[in-house]
């Protein structure tokens, strides 16, 4: 049985804690190696097989152009206000002498040249999109060559031109492109700080205790740090996307620090009853590691779920976060009893301070154990929900439902650099772009065409796509002359985020370019940054119902097998929905509508990034498992020692009470933490977990789950006779097997006939 194998794992671990904490040292310090040496950086490949854009971009690898690589724009305006490129020799030669410096930095394939327009005068600059039509601002365009070949270090040196060049020219110098979001530093050292710090605060006051607060951070530092570093070595062998160590690093301390949570609170509860820190530690990793396992191993089951979206970098992000979270589950049953073992008997008391703030502040009464009056009040409010459960339950299911609503109107899209803040550069040239020459240039497509066997076909498709009303301009064609292959850069009249840029898109495939390019043997696929989200969108929402159902059915199943019940997993699943729609909502209130943006530093009304939907919903419906593993576990204990429902409710929801609530503040305090970071995804990541993890742990568990099991009663527990039979032992369980594993009780099972 597992819990056995809990058992001699945890008891061994605590007593010979130094052997276990050197070889996760050793662990640590092989895979930071590991990571420098053959590790990688993270990639955005934003394609999926099948899809159009995926096609436009085969046509341009397969040309040569150079237009599948990375690219930068460097944006200029003279310091003079009443000065323009047309008409001042020095803004012009200044032009001149930065488009020659960037040319000649390392890895630059070739640069747009405005000032060389501007000599052959200022309509052929106009004309190229080079030069705006007042004459203010000039745009040199960088391409370089696809990022497998390139590093932050080519972003270091176009950065440092810039600083240099605008202490030496007449110029207001701003930067931006593609290559600023793949190598710029992502978010989230600083939330990560941020994050423990809040986590250590809410531990120490949970347990009053310096050391039992510092052991669960230790042990999610450990895990993170082999967890991240074992990621960078994935990104060596294929393309991780970039949001991955963020969302990795997030997840990673939430759970991490909550899996440490519930093993602590158990082995404290073993020292509190006499038990030697070793055999507490032992029962402590069979009773409380048994839902970690479990729960962790629903969180990677259910990021793994993302494989049925067919998109790769998904995939491959997915798998990169379950290796963060996989690594948190062995440390809590390995690397936390070793520290629990190391500690001794100090963990089963307050330090000075804790006891301090318990007896001076939050517990009042004369000759109360630490615990009872946090336990007294939760077991009061537990048994009033429980006498009261038809409004409680039609009053919180109403309001999760309303938080639900904006869901109806969620859009997926690709935030731009105009949602970044004023104070990045790139958000800066993002404006001078949008001013001079529209918002549609900061989101160019990419139309590639192969005209074999139709040599009049390109005259067809340009006069079409520039005659179409979404479009502003077009670039001269590029032909290669080796293949044929020709690449159309186009200019939308609306922003990337646009919703008028998708229909553009939607409308030059299901019409302009088919009536262009006839039954004839032709053929022409629209790529670019814009046109890849947004099929990728599309092919996202098209799996998310299936994706939807995949984890329904296999987590009522995983709980049915845990708890011998069918009503009780169905319930589970329905309140766990019922959370991660309301946080979806709130998220579209918040990104798309703009209600409270400011508060997490949203500076312009943003659509949901087109992957995170599944993303969320993987990792929360894993996560939201967790609590109702933990609490559901202790309900049916107590069940089947008293075999009464209403006492099962109160005792086994008010002894959870304070660790399920302190586990959520921890998580929703991490969360938070990367909410406030610069990019518009890391926000949404942060605040739809936080949101999510708050509803969950107040609403849900403290309100709808003692209501509707209160409403069910001896139901709850009902499961047919013949299922039973079929039903292996569940991991979780809690039979006699476990029960004589851990030194407790046998209890009966209860099973209704």
């Amino acid at each position: 049985m597992l819990s056995k194998a809990l058992l001699r794992l945890g008891a061994s671990a605590a007593r010979h804690p130094w052997r276990v904490i050197a070889a996760w040292l050793v662990a640590a310090t092989l895979a930071v190696l590991a990571a420098v040496a053959f590790g990688g950086r993270t990639a955005d490949s934003m394609t999926a097989p099948g899809l159009d854009s995926q096609r436009a971009a085969e046509l341009i690898e397969r040309a040569g152009t150079g237009q599948e690589g990375m690219t930068a724009q460097v944006v200029v305006t003279p310091l003079d206000g009443a000065a323009t490129f047309f008409d001042d020799d020095g803004a012009r030669t200044a032009l001149t002498r930065l488009q020659a410096e960037v040319k000649r930095l390392p890895h630059v394939l070739g640069t747009s040249d405005p000032a060389g327009a501007l000599d052959a005068g200022g309509d052929t600059a106009v004309r190229g999109g080079l030069v705006s039509a007042d004459g203010r601002i000039a745009v040199v365009r960088v391409q370089y060559p696809d990022q497998s070949r390139l590093s932050a270090e080519d972003l270091d040196a176009l950065v440092d031109l810039g600083d240099r060049l605008r202490a030496e020219l007449p110029l207001r110098i701003e930067m931006g492109g593609n290559l600023f979001y793949a190598f710029s530093d992502p978010d989230g050292g600083a939330s990560e700080l941020i994050g423990l710090l809040a986590a250590a605060a809410i531990l120490f006051l949970a347990f009053g205790s310096l050391v039992a607060a510092a052991l669960p951070i230790g042990m999610a530092v450990f895990g993170l740090t082999v967890g991240v570093a074992t990621m960078t070595v994935l990104a060596g062998v294929t393309e991780v996307p970039t949001f991955a160590p963020v969302l990795g690093s997030m997840v990673g301390l939430g759970v991490g620090i909550d899996y440490a949570l519930f093993v602590l609170a158990r082995h404290r509860e073993y020292l509190a009853c006499g038990l030697d820190p070793q055999a507490a530690a032992g029962r402590a990793v069979a009773t409380a590691g048994r839902p970690v396992v479990f729960a962790g191993g629903t969180v990677v089951v259910s990021i793994l779920g993302l494989a049925v979206a067919n998109v790769p970098f998904m995939t491959v992000g997915g798998v990169a976060v379950s290796i963060v979270v996989l690594t948190m589950v062995l440390a809590s049953v390995t690397l936390l009893p070793a520290f629990l073992g190391a500690a001794g008997p100090r963990l089963g008391r307050a330090g000075r301070i804790g006891r301090a703030l318990r007896a001076g502040r939050l517990f009042r009464r004369q000759g109360a154990a630490p615990d009872a009056v946090p336990a007294a009040g939760w077991r009061r409010w537990i048994g009033h929900v429980s006498r009261h459960p038809v409004p409680y339950a039609v009053g919180a299911a109403g309001l999760l439902l309303t938080a639900t609503l904006p869901v109806l109107g969620l859009r997926v899209g690709l935030p731009d650099d105009g949602s970044l803040p004023h104070s990045r550069t790139e958000r800066r040239a993002y404006d001078l772009v949008a001013e001079g020459f529209g918002p549609g240039t900061n989101g160019p497509l990419v139309i590639a065409a192969d005209p074999t066997g139709d040599p009049g076909v390109l005259d067809r498709l340009v006069g079409a796509v520039a005659a179409d009303p979404g479009i502003a301009s077009v670039a001269p064609t590029h032909i290669d002359r080796a293949t044929g292959i020709a690449t159309l850069v186009v200019f939308p009249t609306t922003s990337p985020q646009d919703k008028a840029t998708a229909d553009t898109i939607a409308r030059l495939r299901t019409d302009v370019l088919p009536t262009a390019i006839g039954h004839g043997p032709a053929r022409a696929h629209v790529g670019g940054a814009a046109a890849s989200l947004s099929d990728v969108g599309q092919r996202t929402s098209q799996r998310l119902p299936v994706f939807v159902a995949a984890v329904l059915a296999m987590s009522f199943l995983l709980l049915m097998l845990v708890f011998r019940s069918i009503l009780v997993p169905l319930k589970a699943v329905l309140l766990n929905l019922l959370s991660i729609g309301a946080a979806y909502g709130i998220m579209v209130a918040v990104f798309q509508w703009g209600w409270g943006g400011a508060l997490i530093g949203l500076e312009a009304t943003v659509p949901i990034v087109s992957f995170i939907p599944m993303f969320l919903f993987a990792i929360l419906f894993g996560l939201s498992m967790d609590y109702e593993v933990f609490l559901l576990s202790r309900v049916r204990e107590e069940y089947l020692r008293t075999g009464d429902n209403g006492t099962a409710i109160v005792e086994g929801v008010s002894r959870t009470a304070r660790i399920i609530t302190s586990a959520a503040l921890i998580m929703v305090a991490v969360f938070l933490s990367f909410a406030v970071a610069d990019d518009p995804s890391t926000k949404m990541f942060g605040l739809g977990l936080a949101t999510a993890i708050f509803i969950d742990a107040t609403v849900v568990r403290m309100v709808l789950v003692p209501a509707t099991m209160t409403l069910l009663g001896r139901t709850n527990w009902w499961l047919p006779k013949w299922l039973d039979r079929m039903l292996p032992r569940g991991p979780v369980g809690t039979d006699d097997t476990d029960a004589e594993s851990t030194g407790e009780a046998p209890r009966p099972r209860l099973v209704d006939r």
